[in-house]
């Protein structure tokens, strides 16, 4: 379901049953830096049954959860807006991509990988907008900043451990928060535990 701003909603439960819902509010004025400035992305029926929004929306809130991570926030929340605003048959801008900039970003995410890493800190070294930059990133090497820089990360903790390194320091090493962190990201990457994967027998 979608609450567009000043739209009145009870927020009542259609039956005595109640039920259980996550939500999140989104400025209007953060949608439309995502979109650059168009109107914002509007569906008369207020409800959507498309898959690629609900897992846009479970991403985003799932991101809200980890206050550590301001980058997989970020990442979240553009591709949710991005979506929506597709969805609502609003056309994508046209806009100058920029390589040499959104190269800066990855390298500079290549010579971080230990520490964390925010939109702000990749946007001021590419010399880009935050939602450029991310655009650009996904137009120029196929994924997301987050998701680069995870995959980068999990690189790391597949070297280390090669080398005897154990995966609790491996993990830190590589600049995840603990051993479950990188075991999360590694299970949703690879399909298999970290663990599994050091030992296959």
């Amino acid at each position: 379901m979608i609450v567009h701003p000043d739209e009145s909603h009870d927020g009542c439960a259609g039956s005595e049953a109640g039920f259980r819902y996550r939500g999140v509010y989104v400025p209007p004025s953060l949608v439309q830096q995502i979109v650059k400035g168009k109107p914002l992305p509007f569906f008369k029926a207020g409800v959507t049954q498309d898959p690629r929004l609900a897992a846009a929306a479970d991403a985003l809130l799932d991101a809200l959860g980890d206050d550590l991570d301001s980058l997989a926030e970020d990442d979240a929340l553009y591709t949710f807006v991005t979506t929506l605003a597709e969805l609502a048959g609003q056309p994508p801008g046209r806009t100058a991509h920029h390589f040499a900039a959104t190269a800066r970003a990855r390298e500079y995410i290549d010579d971080n990988l230990d520490r964390p890493i925010t939109l702000d800190e990749l946007a001021d070294c590419a010399g880009r907008d935050r939602w450029s930059l991310s655009n650009d990133f996904r137009v120029f090497f196929g994924t997301s900043p987050h998701r680069y820089l995870t995959l980068r990360r999990l690189d790391r903790v597949k070297g280390l451990t090669q080398a005897g390194l154990a995966l609790s320091d491996a993990a830190i090493d590589a600049g995840f928060f603990d051993q479950s962190h990188m075991s999360r990201h590694f299970k949703k990457a690879f399909g298999i535990s970290p663990s599994r994967w050091c030992n296959p027998a």
